[in-house]
């Protein structure tokens, strides 16, 4: 017989309601963990500033890439395909205008 699956209440405190922009990340990992540091390019900086770091094990993380694949179809599926700007590690931050 399977068990019903348990529900989770989530509580989120006022300064993380507000959220973190992040317009760069960059993921590590080694053979315990996964490391996504968040970081925020401005224009007409040449170095990002990371404002978040996520440490997670591998199994979280595979769960986190499932989640985000889902949510990204379910979002191209309503709002359409989104474009991908540039090849990932090619160019980062902001563009001048053409």
């Amino acid at each position: 017989m399977e068990k019903p699956a348990q529900q989770i209440n989530v509580e989120i405190g006022d300064a993380e309601v507000e959220g973190t922009y992040s317009n760069f990340a960059f993921i590590t990992h080694s053979p315990a963990e996964f490391i996504i540091d968040f970081a925020r390019i401005l224009p007409g900086m040449k170095k990002a500033k990371v404002h978040s770091r996520i440490i997670m094990t591998p199994q979280h993380a595979k769960m986190l890439f499932k989640a985000l694949e889902n949510n990204i179809k379910k979002f191209e599926e309503r709002f359409g395909e989104i474009k991908n700007v540039a090849e990932p590690g090619k160019e980062i931050g902001f563009k001048k205008p053409e």
